[in-house]
């Protein structure tokens, strides 16, 4: 898929094919692979929180407010990466 192709689909808000893209991806070229990473990232992201710890929500949300969206994208990206890693189950070589 080029970057003109997701590009046309978010002009288009075709969330599905932007979507796909991400299985495809996170799924090394299987989409229902992807699923299960994008899965297991949630998954791992939930656990450090079942015990209610606290946690420093002033740095987040005092990021979410400061930082552009692109750049929050990525850390998102590399936050789902690091969960998805975290679990064990590791099928990427690291790189975004």
């Amino acid at each position: 898929m080029s970057l003109q192709y997701l590009k046309d689909a978010a002009e288009a808000g075709d969330r599905e094919k932007l979507i796909r893209y991400v299985r495809l991806h996170f799924g090394d070229g299987n989409e229902e692979a992807g699923r299960k990473e994008i899965d297991k990232g949630w998954a791992e992201a939930l656990k450090p929180l079942l015990d209610v710890p606290p946690t420093d929500r002033e740095f987040i949300l005092d990021t979410i407010q400061n930082k552009d969206s692109a750049t929050l994208a990525h850390l998102y990206f590399h936050l789902h990466f690091y969960f998805v890693q975290r679990s064990g189950e590791w099928i990427h070589d690291g790189n975004l």
